[in-house]
């Protein structure tokens, strides 16, 4: 039995946006402790600003997919 989605695609595609960049953090997470226990703690140090970098900026455009989600959400009528 299927249910009808009762959120907009931009709602929709935000959380799956959300999902992924977690899913990114963890996994950078990971990659980090696995670097630093085998000594390649230079170059993960060398590449962390600049994913942390990047990682602000995505963390920036999920804020605003879901705020214009939100804005669509409440003026569009079902």
């Amino acid at each position: 039995m299927k249910t009808e989605q009762q959120n907009n695609f931009l709602f929709r595609f935000a959380s799956r946006f959300l999902k992924y960049l977690l899913l990114f953090g963890a996994g950078l997470a990971i990659a980090c402790v696995m670097s630093m226990s085998l000594g390649l703690s230079k170059i993960a140090m060398m590449l962390l600003p600049l994913i942390g970098e990047w990682f602000g900026r995505l963390a920036i455009i999920l804020l605003c997919l879901f705020a214009a989600a939100m804005i669509i959400e409440s003026v569009v009528k079902k």
